[in-house]
Order: structure tokens, then sequence, then C-alpha cells
């Protein structure tokens, strides 16, 4: 499965996001578009082309937000996480009807991993 991984670019994502998805989700292809560089990308057709979207939302983000639009109009599955003690937009809940609360890299890899 191609998944496309979305989050705000306001906390150590290479860390506390990308490194227990890259370890435990070997099955599956990820797409981190800010693995290399922190530059912004033209990640539109990428979006279009995953079969999921996991899209990290306890932190707000404009560009997230532009890409969850971009997701949504073409049809591709949302599934928002967020750490449990945070509390996601609702706005949310107009592009998604899944979301996920962790409490921890193990937790959040259980959850996902019922769902994949």
């Amino acid at each position: 499965m191609k998944i496309y991984v979305s989050h705000a670019s306001s906390f150590d994502y290479r860390a506390e996001l990308y490194a227990p998805l890259q370890a435990h989700l070997t099955e599956h292809e990820l797409f981190l578009p800010h693995e290399k560089t922190n530059d912004a990308i033209d990640t539109k057709e990428a979006l279009k082309n995953s079969d999921l979207i996991v899209a990290e939302v306890s932190y707000t983000s404009t560009g997230q937000g532009i890409e969850l639009g971009w997701a949504n109009d073409a049809d591709v599955p949302i599934v928002c996480i967020h750490r449990h003690n945070t509390k996601p937009s609702s706005a949310l809940k107009i592009v998604s009807n899944k979301f996920i609360s962790y409490s921890s890299d193990n937790n959040l890899i259980e959850k996902l991993q019922e769902i994949l």
C-alpha cells in the first residue's frame, strides 16, 4: 500500500513520526515529504497516487490543510492521527471520519496496523 504521511512542520517529525513508521510499517511504501529536506515540494501528484493518507494532526498547519483538501478532492482516504493530549481541529471531520488518538509510538503503530 502507498501511504502518504502528512504533518505540520512545527515538531520533530523525523524522530517522532517518520522513524517509528519506517521501523514498523516496512511492508508499505511510505511517502515522507520532508525525509531529506525541509524545502517546500509539490506534493499534489504524490497525494493523488497514494492509497491512503496518514495525517498527523496534533499541530495546526495551513500547508497540511491544503494537502488534505487535495487528497479529499482526489477521493484518497485519510486517517487522522493525534497525540492523546491534543485536540485536533473539528474541521478535519469534513475530510475524514477516521481518527486515531495515540499515547506512544508503540500505541500508534498498533492502532495503525489494525486499520491497515
